[in-house]
């Protein structure tokens, strides 16, 4: 079938084998767990490979070790996991091999619970490990798009040569929806700078150590030459009733979905309210949406975490106008009354600062 009732953190193996991915190394962690489950059943039968590894650790090496022979491969896990795999993490893209990882957030810090939260976003956006590098990271708010954006995650990464990450909340990991799958897999491109212990590739090097810090300054200002490209072309994002909008709530994931209904419920209200949704979060869209700051009078974030992507979107108003943050933690999903609640209480200390006079917004401010 090209069209089933699926999970979201099974429809990730299987975009994947349908991507040409030929290995899967992991260790299975909730509410991840489907992936390596998934992968089991379905790689062997795809004439690939499944291994679980004895750690997080081991895995992303092993990850490592496939991509260094020009084999698409990934591996999957959640926020415990991902922290483990840090430091291959950074190899990875020191060494400029493409792979995909997903991630399934879960609550933290330590090991917190095993509920959906967005507390990841640090770790994974930022670069989580040592050095200069940038992963590719994008987020998927339903099953069909952990299809899709797994399929768009195995392209980005061969283009660039980079780690790309399919960052995804355990809300999205474990809820089941219909997925259209493509109907043929993608056969990748042999790679040229890839090593398979032949003649051919004896001249290949794969290699994140550079003892001469001329060659390692070298490398570095190389890799960012690379991410600028990436930051310049691959942002992506979705707008909803955005061209009128006097208020524009921003969250991705799960969020986005509760906040799309609550902007509708807004409208019939009377309350012109918008969505924008981050689909890259590496590299942010920050252009698109500053350009909202032309017409749009005040933002809110949502975020299920204490507030890590306000960062960027703090960085994209610029101060240009006033942005609010709403926030739940611990694996608790928002309403979508509860955030419309938010809204509608935004929308009313809007008018509220209409009213004020210089002296009394300064104070407000304060």
């Amino acid at each position: 079938m090209t069209k089933e009732l699926i999970k979201g953190n099974e429809a990730v193996v299987k975009a994947a084998l349908l991507a040409g991915c030929k290995s899967f190394y992991g260790y299975p962690i909730t509410p991840a767990s489907e992936i390596t489950e998934a992968a089991a059943k379905y790689f062997p039968a795809a004439g690939g490979t499944f291994l679980q590894a004895e750690s997080e650790v081991a895995a992303i090496n092993m990850v490592y070790g496939a991509a260094s022979v020009g084999e698409r491969t990934m591996t999957g896990s959640s926020g415990p996991g991902l922290s483990l795999m840090q430091e291959g993490i950074s190899y990875l893209a020191g060494s400029e091999l493409p792979c995909v990882i997903v991630d399934i957030m879960r609550g933290g810090p330590g090991l917190g619970n095993i509920a959906p939260e967005q507390s990841d976003y640090h770790q994974i956006v930022k670069g989580g490990g040592h050095g200069n590098y940038h992963t590719i990271v994008l987020a998927p708010n339903s099953c069909q798009e952990m299809c899709d954006l797994t399929l768009l995650a195995f392209e980005l990464a061969d283009r660039f040569r980079n780690p790309a990450i399919v960052l995804a909340d355990g809300f999205i990991g474990q809820m089941m929806e219909p997925v259209e799958f493509p109907t043929r897999a993608i056969e990748p491109e042999p790679k040229t700078w890839a090593v398979r212990a032949d003649a051919e590739t004896r001249k290949n090097l794969i290699t994140s150590i550079f003892i001469s810090p001329e060659e390692l300054e070298q490398h570095v200002l190389k890799l960012e030459k690379k991410y600028l490209k990436a930051n310049a072309a691959e942002e992506m994002y979705e707008l909803y009733k955005t061209d009128d909008a006097e208020l524009v709530v921003i969250g991705y994931g799960i969020v986005s979905r509760l906040l799309k209904a609550a902007v509708d419920q807004a409208r019939e209200q009377g309350i012109k309210a918008g969505l924008f949704r981050p689909v890259t979060l590496w590299p942010f869209p920050y252009r698109e949406l500053s350009v909202l700051t032309q017409w749009v009078e005040q933002f809110l974030t949502v975020e299920l975490s204490n507030g890590q992507m306000i960062e960027d979107v703090r960085l994209a108003v610029n101060g240009e106008r006033p942005l609010r943050f709403y926030s739940r933690v611990g694996g608790m999903v928002p309403t979508t009354e509860e955030l419309l609640r938010q809204i509608i209480k935004a929308s009313e200390e809007k008018d509220v600062r209409a009213n004020l006079s210089k002296t009394q917004e300064f104070l407000w401010a304060v």
